[in-house]
């Protein structure tokens, strides 16, 4: 699979690398087996990128992926995992601190069974976080202990990104991407590029709704967590389906079907998007079966789309989507 190095990180990793989300259970349940299940189909897929937090499950995905990568050492040659942090307590900016940031990476190191982080992002933090000369400051040193080889951060809206964009320590920058929401296509990209930081694309298929197997009469098991409200007010409007209400996306994902070429599927065709945009230096879509793992990988070995079908991505957006999404995140 195609490499690009991972911004600031300066390490390579593969363009489509794995979600684990899921794999903490907040998805539906998922066994043990069939989590090592999908680990071993992506990496046997060529996936080298995986990303996960310490709140999944709080702790079982990273504990998951610490059991694999222990097991299955002498077969994992370059794989880079990034937890992210700062989200198992309340959202208050106080709570950023360098004694918490040392016990976070403590337990992560921990869970994963390493010594070194690879890679600690920020987890959607509160917005004044991001200005916060100290936090940085906090992070460099994580950094400078050996606790963590790189940091960067997790984003809810592009000024956020922006903001840690021209942070010099910042290495990369996880912000939502997808058909369904190009707004970082404006400025976000192209700051992360000027500036040698690199893009983790979240969200790729807008919980779903890209893969084109839902419909206005889905119901989601109660331990998934896009069960609570379709209209947003119980979760993260702007996380889940992408901020999109469910019913407008899911007429929305209908139309972008149509657009999959011959032999893609309508999941496939919304990474391989998501792969073309300069800038993207991996795209992390989860998995709940090895079949599905497999199939998010070979994305990256589809023909580029065409420049008829990247218009018409625009103009789906522009026309059912824009008002929704554009001018919140």
């Amino acid at each position: 699979m195609e490499q690009r190095v991972l911004g600031r990180t300066g390490q390579p990793v593969s363009v489509v690398g794995l979600g684990t989300w899921q794999l903490g259970a907040d998805w539906g349940e998922v066994r043990e087996e069939d989590a090592f299940a999908v680990l071993d189909a992506a990496v046997e897929a060529g996936v080298s990128f995986l990303d996960t937090a310490d709140v999944y499950g709080d702790g079982r995905s990273e504990q998951l992926i610490g059991r694999f990568l222990r097991e299955r050492a002498d077969q994992l040659p370059g794989l880079t995992v990034a937890t992210k942090f700062g989200r198992r307590v309340e959202q208050l900016p106080e709570h950023y601190s360098l004694a918490n940031f040392r016990a976070w990476a403590d337990r992560s190191r921990s869970n994963l069974g390493t010594e070194r982080l690879d890679l600690v992002q920020l987890h959607c933090p509160p917005t004044a976080v991001f200005a916060d000369d100290e936090v940085f400051d906090g992070l460099d040193t994580l950094v400078s202990e050996g606790r963590i080889a790189a940091y960067g951060v997790s984003v809810e809206t592009c000024a956020q990104a922006l903001t840690a964009i021209a942070r010099p320590g910042v290495a990369s920058v996880q912000i939502i991407l997808n058909p369904f929401r190009l707004k970082p296509l404006d400025e976000v990209l192209p700051a992360a590029r000027a500036a040698g930081v690199g893009v983790i694309a979240r969200v790729p298929l807008a919980s779903g709704l890209l893969s084109g197997r839902y419909t206005k009469d889905t119901v989601f098991p109660q331990s998934d967590h896009r069960t609570y409200n379709r209209d947003g007010s119980a979760f993260d409007q702007g996380e889940t389906f992408s901020g999109v209400d469910f019913a407008t996306g899911v007429d929305a994902a209908v139309e972008f079907g149509e657009l999959a070429p011959a032999g893609a599927t309508p999941a496939q065709t919304a990474l391989r998007w998501i792969i073309q945009q300069p800038g993207v230096s991996t795209v992390i879509p989860g998995a709940r079966s090895p079949e599905q793992a497999r199939a998010n990988a070979a994305a990256a070995g589809l023909p580029p789309l065409p420049d008829t079908t990247l218009a018409a991505v625009r103009e789906l957006y522009d026309r059912r989507l824009r008002d929704q999404v554009h001018t919140r995140w």
